[in-house]
């Protein structure tokens, strides 16, 4: 049996743009994109932090080190320059893989420049 886990995200970028007359995708600084392990066209889930929304699109590289987020497409009417997000990707691991895997985090500064990596997701205490 296989189970689709968190791989890797990109956590409380900015998005620094919206293009609503761009054909779809999201376009992330190609350095955030090799950090959190996201390849040219892999699709990725736009969690938007702001407002709630939630999307599914791919990503495409940006130039590297300008800590660009730019949401294309029709999504640029669900999340908007200024808002939070955090950038997610799956993948499928086969049940032995999956026992072991520890997902990629990378943090972000206010810039959208990685600042901190983790590999893991930890619950909250309370």
């Amino acid at each position: 049996m296989q189970r689709t886990l968190l791989k890797s995200k990109i956590h409380r970028a900015t998005v620094t743009e919206a293009d609503l007359d761009y054909e779809g995708s999201v376009t992330i600084d190609g350095e955030l994109l090799e950090a959190a392990d996201i390849i040219h066209h892999e699709q990725v889930d736009i969690y938007d932090i702001t407002n709630g929304e939630r999307l599914t699109t791919y990503a495409i590289p940006g130039p590297p080190g300008m800590g660009g987020i730019c949401i294309n497409g029709a999504a640029a009417r669900k999340v908007h320059a200024g808002d939070l997000v955090i950038v997610v990707s799956y993948a499928r691991y086969e049940e032995q893989e999956a026992k072991h895997h520890r997902p990629k985090v990378v943090h972000v500064d206010e810039r959208n420049r990685a600042c901190r990596y983790s590999r893991s997701v930890a619950a909250r205490d309370n």
